[in-house]
């Protein structure tokens, strides 16, 4: 999965709209805007619909997964 577009966020609690990169299907899901979350959480989210996740299809994807920046730096408190 990978973000499209944040669709509100709150501190570091954000909802967002997730696209499968394998069957382009889109959902909407809550996240934590921290480093962890970006590298680790998303790359390992399986779509609902292929049942695919890139961390487990690396060698399948065309494109490589490139997480996004967090809007404050990690060990920020806000």
């Amino acid at each position: 999965m990978k973000i499209n577009r944040i669709l509100y966020q709150n501190r570091r609690d954000f909802e967002a709209e997730y696209e499968c990169q394998f069957c382009g299907d889109v959902v909407k899901k809550k996240g934590y805007d921290d480093g962890y979350f970006h590298t680790v959480v998303i790359p390992d989210m399986k779509c609902d619909k292929c049942g695919k996740s890139v961390s487990a299809n690396e060698s399948e994807l065309n494109e490589e997964y490139r997480p996004l920046t967090t809007k404050y730096p990690d060990g920020f408190q806000v």
